[in-house]
């Protein structure tokens, strides 16, 4: 079988220690909507191809399909920390934080922003779910709290926001725009004209590098990858609206400190 293909952050393969993967949607054995490497086990594919398709994500980290942690997710600001295997157990919360080696910390999306990041000093590492909603509210900044819980500093970390919607595609109501200067003032600069006077392209991957400003994360970059626009290589919640299709599969992106 070979190699899953993967997208990569340059400044987390600089860190010593830690694998990474943004995985696409290609190498997988899902069919039809979820073709191919669908990782979802909330969509609507074959259970067993899931199981699959997670387990040759695990594999790639050279982990057990049980080793690859990822969370019930529910657009919040909830961090929880892997001390091992977590097994078919998926706890509510959008970020998965580990000190342990092996462990793999797996964020699941469809035009969401994956964030990984790594204190390679602490030798802690994270992945993250951030959406519109997670972004606004705070999730970045609670993985971030919870890698110092762990010992980790900010300064010292290094992040990486996944392939997400990007700027162009990621075009929202005047109501999105007024919500988020009301909860964040300033954010404004985030949001450009659309075509439409009543719209406005909502650059999030910006957005949510600026959270990690916030967080004092020194070291950060996105990936440069637009789920939406690139359907060969990923799924992408918006483009399976616009197409009117039923459903849409989910890709991982996932982070582990080497043994």
């Amino acid at each position: 079988m070979k190699p899953l293909p993967t997208v990569q952050s340059p400044l987390l393969n600089a860190v010593a220690g830690v694998r990474h993967a943004f995985f696409t949607r290609q190498g997988g054995a899902s069919t039809g909507l979820y073709s191919s490497l669908n990782v979802g086990r909330g969509s609507r594919d074959e259970a067993a191809d899931v199981a699959e398709n997670r387990a040759r994500a695990a594999a790639w980290f050279g982990a057990e399909p049980n080793e690859l942690n990822t969370c019930f997710q529910i657009h919040s600001t909830i961090a929880i920390v892997a001390d091992g295997s977590w097994g078919d157990v998926r706890p509510e919360g959008d970020a998965v934080v580990t000190r342990t080696p092996g462990v793999v910390c797996g964020a699941l999306h469809a035009d969401c922003a994956p964030v990984l990041i790594a204190d390679p000093v602490a030798r802690i590492v994270a992945a993250a779910h951030a959406g519109w909603r997670g972004a606004l509210d705070g999730v970045v900044q609670a993985a971030v709290d919870c890698m110092v819980e762990l010992g980790g500093e900010p300064s010292r970390m290094v992040a990486a926001v996944g392939p997400c919607i990007g700027p162009q595609s990621y075009e929202v109501g005047l109501e999105f725009l007024h919500r988020f200067e009301a909860d964040s003032p300033g954010s404004g600069r985030f949001f450009a004209p659309a075509a439409n006077p009543d719209k406005r392209l909502f650059d999030l991957p910006a957005f949510v590098l600026d959270r990690l400003d916030t967080a004092g994360v020194a070291q950060r970059e996105w990936v440069g990858r637009d789920t939406c626009a690139e359907a060969e290589l990923f799924f992408s919640n918006r483009r399976a609206v616009l197409n009117g299709e039923s459903d849409y599969g989910r890709l991982l992106s996932a982070i582990a400190l080497e043994a």
